[in-house]
């Protein structure tokens, strides 16, 4: 099978008609709505049309821009080298700027309308749109001048957005220096990391060591990247009236402190239950003090060689998918079999995984880094879950497609959830227990390493407003984090100081504490599955009706659409108690290997 995706969907080169049509489009239309807002949001007068020629207007350049910028930022994502698509990103980037003013002028209007529900409700366009409105006019008090909006973007330009490219360049084109049967090499970062899931403990010890000397490499420039970036969000922050980032962040994420603070507590409560993994799983690898080393955090267990071709992935996951929906099992087989996918890993492509949903096509594409593991076969399942939660919103209005970061999650984990339980049902002893411990494995990734990811980007910011911190001061930041989730299931001694470098969450302004959006979406989704146990087929319908309408509500109501309370700890902690099933089984298990 082909391994590397296709974008012809979007534009067969860079240089094609079509590629600088809609750009001469894009450029023209955004000229064209600067006018219009000046001339035309001066009074309330004909507020109806206004707000409905202000829709189509934006609509129709978003989907211009939006075509033209995931051409170039997907290039760019496997091909960190490529000069134009690097050039095409950064005109967009700065040609963006042009939008602020009308943008800050229709949002400030807006905001001065006092009977916005009567008039939504006189317009069928205004009431497809009636969120976006709605939540438009709320945040309205968070804008700054005209003036000052304009400056703030042109400076990000050079800011923030130059840092987060840099940091991109940096880690993507970083060579690994590893010697292997005798030889000495240079490889990619992410083919390096991966080597964390190998039988061979020497190899997985030798390759963490490999990766921690390379970070040093970059540790400088990730550093001053990383200030530059939480600096500039500190400061844009205060600006605007928001109490802190964490603030922002829950206003963006449409997504309230109770929500957080009940999800926190669950979590905390729980973190004992996964030390006593962690531990287990130390004794089963032959570590006598029962810690694990960092290294040694994803090894696999037991005799159990769950290798898979591409082919085998593509076959396993579609049969699988089938088991819940004939539609999601479709929509895998189509995403494999149409190149959506850039699996191969090579030099100059970027490390991890990622979906990226293009609305404007009706497709979505997907990169990964595949090696043929396990847990490489659960990455595709979850980047496939993303992709769907995307096809459900294909019949949405543009701007309607767009959901919070923490709902993001839940359909991807839902299907890693699929993959999981249904592999379970027809894999051997040694291949069921192979997947238990990988499966909690990932669970302990979202919920305990989250957690020391969002206690990290907590302190950076409270720290960050005094000054930059020196690499030093990171690395200890991040150690300190990691000590206090992983507690005793981890060797103090042996664990990732640099992880605020490999991970490119921390390194945008837009998006801040990308960590605690993954505990929600395990959390939930792993709620969901236990409603869809219980419900079987009449499920799947409801659970395409809340992925289609993610990109309109508040998390609260989603949730609330499936009759879940999010607001409850009580519900997170029954989340939990799923995932301490799981654990129980598996160290019950685990005393009765030899």
């Amino acid at each position: 099978m082909n391994m590397r995706w296709n974008l012809d969907v979007l534009y067969t080169s860079f240089d094609s008609p079509e590629c600088q049509q809609d750009w001469d489009k894009l450029c023209h239309e955004m000229e064209e709505v600067k006018s219009w807002a000046a001339e035309h949001l001066q009074t309330q007068e004909d507020a109806i049309a206004k707000m409905e020629a202000y829709i189509t207007k934006m609509t129709s350049i978003l989907q211009t821009q939006t075509r033209l910028y995931s051409y170039a930022e997907l290039t760019a994502s496997v091909d960190a080298k490529n000069e134009k698509a690097l050039q095409l990103v950064e005109r967009i980037q700065n040609q963006a700027v042009e939008l602020v003013e009308p943008d800050v002028q229709f949002q400030k209007w807006l905001g001065e309308i006092r009977n916005l529900d009567v008039l939504i409700s006189q317009s069928e366009l205004l009431e497809t749109h009636r969120f976006m409105l709605t939540e438009m006019s709320e945040k309205s008090k968070y804008m700054l001048s005209e003036k000052e909006e304009i400056i703030l973007a042109k400076m990000k330009n050079t800011g923030s957005n130059a840092w987060t490219k840099l940091q991109e360049m940096i880690s993507s084109t970083l060579l690994v220096d590893l010697t292997l049967d005798g030889e000495k090499k240079q490889l990619p970062l992410p083919v390096v990391r991966n080597m964390a899931y190998e039988k061979d403990a020497e190899l997985r010890k030798q390759a963490y060591e490999a990766e921690l000397a390379a970070y040093k490499k970059i540790e400088e420039s990730s550093a001053a990247s990383l200030n530059g970036i939480k600096g500039e969000v500190i400061t844009i922050a205060k600006l605007r009236g928001y109490e802190s980032a964490l603030d922002k962040t829950l206003k963006d994420s449409r997504m309230d402190k109770e929500t957080l603070d009940a999800m926190m507590t669950a979590i905390r409560e729980s973190l004992p239950t996964f030390h006593k993994y962690y531990s287990k799983k130390a004794e089963l690898l032959g570590h006598a003090n029962g810690k694990l080393p960092f290294y040694d955090m994803f090894a696999p267990v037991g005799d159990a060689d769950m290798r898979f071709t591409y082919q085998e992935a593509r076959d396993f996951i579609v049969k699988h998918f089938g088991s819940f929906s004939e539609k999601l099992a479709n929509y895998a087989a189509r995403a494999f079999d149409n190149q959506w996918i850039d699996a191969e890993t090579r030099e100059g492509k970027r490390g991890g995984a990622f979906c990226a949903n293009l609305h404007i096509v009706g497709e979505s594409r997907i990169m990964a880094n595949y090696t043929g593991s396990y847990n490489d076969v659960s990455t595709l399942a979850h980047e496939l879950g993303h992709g769907y939660h995307g096809d459900c919103l294909v019949n949405e209005a543009f701007f309607n497609s767009d959901y919070p970061m923490p709902i993001a999650e839940t359909a991807s984990i839902l299907c890693e959830t699929i993959i999981a339980n249904a592999a379970l049902q027809q894999a051997s002893p040694e291949e069921a227990f192979a997947i238990l411990e990988n499966d909690i494995s990932g669970s302990g990734q979202v919920i305990v390493d989250i957690y020391s990811r969002f206690l990290f980007e907590s302190a950076l910011f409270e720290r960050r407003e005094n000054g930059s911190l020196p690499v030093n001061e990171l690395k200890e930041l991040m150690l300190q984090s990691q000590k206090a989730a992983y507690g005793t299931g981890l060797d103090p001694e042996i664990l990732h100081p640099y992880m605020w470098v490999c991970k490119p969450h921390y390194y945008s302004a837009d998006y801040n504490y990308y960590n605690f959006p993954y505990a929600f979406g395990l959390l939930f989704a792993k709620g969901l599955y236990a409603v869809y146990l219980e419900r079987g087929d009449a499920f799947v319908e409801q659970y395409d009706q809340l992925l289609s309408v993610t990109g309109k509500m508040s998390i609260a109501d989603v949730a609330a659409i499936m009759d879940v309370d999010v607001r409850s700890a009580d519900f997170w902690r029954n989340s939990l108690s799923l995932i301490g099933k799981d654990i129980d089984t598996f160290v019950e298990l685990a005393s009765t290997r030899k």
